[in-house]
Parts: structure tokens; sequence; C-alpha cells
């Protein structure tokens, strides 16, 4: 989608509306593929004609109709599908106008698009990057920053995937209860990814997607009803509305990013708070405990201290022990690290980091060296803080996260 052509509202409904959009293309021509392409060039139309025209009345389904028509005339040009392409030809030339299009298609298929892009003919990860770059709208690039791997190797698993979903003739539909379950991990990795580029925008001049968090938080509510049982998709849903209750007062009101230490905590959402709290209470009192459970635990100590200096970083520490004997994620020693540090001062935090060192996924992160610049300034030690600061900021993608980083140097030098 070409940027500056919409207002901010209209990009933001566009970004809201393409799952749906695809969900229902790919529900009636089954294939993949060529529906994120078609839906692609749907939205390119709309980002060029809305602005002139005025978005439509029934937007959905504008681009429904617009996204089909592109399908059928790929269709044509498939000479090897020409039965196929009569029976599409039928239905899409014969559209009803938008209002009765749209009466007909208020289904919202993003939640089957997410459990098929997570079809077992896919490995877990070529799951996840697919749902990533189909249901969460996420650009190769901030996929490839997730997953902390250079962006054309993306590029190539991505392509793999939908090649594998079109060859393994998967139907567009709700998979039945045991294949729920057997894709459920790849899922809550999806949804969990999917917020964490919402909360903290990986790339670009926004440090937080409120479009991609809100959408996350609402496929994990869906998701809930699916498995109400369930401890890690109740901790998964309680994570995100515990993180996602600091949204507001996380941005200054120039778009700055503001520290958690530095938070107005009157302008955390409450509601979102107690509703999260009561989920990962439920969950923790069944029995077995998981990594999001353990998340968001660590999140509602955070969201439960009145003060900064009321946080628990004894327990917090001990939580973070618990989660790295069960997780190997680099992000997880890192966070460990700074809660030691809490507990027993910068120099224990600054040799758990040092594990780091070795680990390729982290080689040259940002986060890695911020944390650094923070445990350097907390030991007084303000001229390795300043060069850890100024590397952090130098290798981040964010423009708010890389100015927050820059002023952090420029204010120890001075």
């Amino acid at each position: 989608m070409t940027p500056g052509f919409l207002d901010t509202r209209s990009e933001l409904l566009l970004r809201e509306l393409a799952p749906q959009v695809l969900g229902a293309v790919v529900r009636r021509f089954s294939d993949f593929a060529a529906a994120e392409d078609a839906v692609q060039e749907a939205l390119i139309a709309a980002s060029l004609r809305w602005p002139r025209d005025g978005v439509p009345d029934y937007p959905r389904a504008w681009l429904i109709q617009v996204a089909s028509r592109r399908m059928l005339d790929y269709l044509r040009s498939e000479t090897a599908r020409r039965l196929r392409e009569t029976a599409a030809a039928m239905e899409v030339e014969n559209l009803a106008p938008a209002a009765d299009l749209e009466s007909t298609t208020q289904q919202d298929d993003t939640v089957v698009l997410l459990f098929m892009c997570c079809h077992p003919a896919l490995t877990p990860p070529s799951a996840i990057v697919l749902t990533l770059r189909a249901v969460g709208g996420l650009t190769t690039a901030e996929i490839a920053n997730a997953f902390l791997v250079p962006e054309s190797t993306m590029a190539q698993r991505i392509s793999r995937a939908k090649q594998s979903i079109k060859a393994s003739g998967a139907p567009f539909r709700m998979p039945d209860a045991t294949e729920r379950t057997a894709r459920l991990v790849s899922v809550l990795h999806v949804l969990y990814l999917i917020f964490n580029e919402g909360y903290s925008s990986s790339i670009g001049p926004d440090l937080q997607r409120s479009d991609l968090a809100n959408e996350a938080i609402r496929l994990a509510r869906a998701v809930h009803q699916l498995f109400p049982d369930d401890c890690e998709v109740a901790g998964l849903l309680a994570l995100m509305l515990l993180t996602d209750a600091r949204r507001l007062a996380r941005v200054g009101q120039e778009g700055e990013l503001v520290p958690l230490d530095k938070q107005d905590r009157t302008l955390w959402n409450e509601k979102a708070i107690s509703e999260g709290v009561a989920l990962i209470s439920q969950t923790l009192s069944r029995g077995s405990v998981g990594s999001y459970q353990l998340q968001a635990a660590i999140a509602a100590i955070h969201d439960e201290a009145d003060r900064v200096e009321d946080t628990d970083w004894h327990q917090i520490m001990a939580l973070y022990s618990l989660l790295k004997r069960i997780s190997d994620n680099p992000m997880v020693t890192l966070n460990h690290a700074v809660a030691a540090a809490m507990v027993h001062g910068p120099a224990t935090g600054l040799k758990l980091l040092e594990a780091l060192d070795a680990d390729a996924r982290m080689a040259g992160h940002y986060r890695l060296d911020a944390v650094r610049a923070h445990l350097f300034e907390m030991a007084g030690d303000h001229l390795s803080a300043i060069a850890h600061y100024r590397a952090a900021a130098h290798r981040t993608t964010n423009i708010p996260e890389r100015d927050y980083l820059t002023m952090q140097a420029a204010r120890l030098a001075s």
C-alpha cells in the first residue's frame, strides 16, 4: 500500500479489514496465495480511490468485490483451470450491490484464517510467519525483526509457506476440536507476536500500533471462547490485557517513549488490569503453569504496584527464574538480568548478560545494548552507559525508541 494517500483513520480501517477480506476471498476461491495477492491489489486500489471518492458505505464489501474481480482475472489467465474459472465467473459477475453483499459477508473469517495458517502441512515456524503476514498484516521486515533473522531469509520462508498451503489443498473451514488443539501452540505464539509488534513497534515513526494490539486482544478473546479451560490461552489474554493497560502512559505528548518507572500510573487502564488479574489468578490455581501465565503474573505485579518503589522485584526475579527453565528465549534472560540487578545490584545483572553475547539471536540487537546501558548507569559507569546507549540508538529501527536512547546518552554526557 502506497503511504501518504490515506488519512490515519482510513489507514487503520484498511489494516483492520485486510484479514477479514482475505478470509472471505480464501473461503470463496480456495487459493490462499492468489487470494492474498488479490487482497493486496484491492488495498492499493482503496488507497488510491478512497481519498478521491470517499470511503464507501460498506468498505469491507467494496474490498471483497475488488479482490474477487482480481481473482477472476487471475483465474482467466490460468488455462488449466477453465472449469474453476467458469464457476468463479458465474459467482463474481453476478455480485450483488455492496449493501446486499455486506449483509451476506458479516461472518468474520479472521479466526478461521488464523487456524488455517497454522495448518499441519506447515512447520510451526512457517505457520507462525504466514499468520503474521496474513492475519497480523505485518511487513516482511517486521516479521524478520521479531524472529531476529535477515529480511531476505524471512521473505523466502513466507513464500515457501504460501506454496505449502496451496499444495495441501486445505479447505477454508474451522478445523474440528482435535485439529484446533493440535494447532493451538502456533496460534498462541502468533497472537503473542502480533500483540508485541502492536505494543512496541519494531520499525517506523510510531512507538505503538494500537490497531495490531487491539486485533491481537480481540482474537485472543475469540480463542479463549473456543478453549475456556486452557490455562495458557487465559494466560496469554491476561498478559495482553495487563500489558496493554499501560498503553496511554507509555507515550508522552510528543509521541516520545515514557519508560515504566516514569509513567503516570493514574493513566493505566484499571478495568483491563482488574480483568487481567482475575484471569491470571484463576489460572495459576489450576496446576501446571506455562510461559504465558508466568509472564502475565509478572505483568500483574508491575500493574498492582501503586508506585514504582512498591514493585516486588524479588517475586519478579523468582518468576523469571522459573520462566528461564521452560523457555529458550533470550529476551527472558535479558529481563531476568534486569530483575536480578534490581534485587542484587547492577553488577549481578551485567554478569548475567554475558551469557547473551554468544547467542546469535541477540548479536547486534539493540535491546541488549539498551539494557547494558541502563545497568552501567545504575553502577555509576557513565562512559560505558553512554557508549551502549548510543550503540542501541544506532541499531533500533523505531524512531521514538531511537530518540529516547539518544537522549539518555546526551543526558549523561552533559
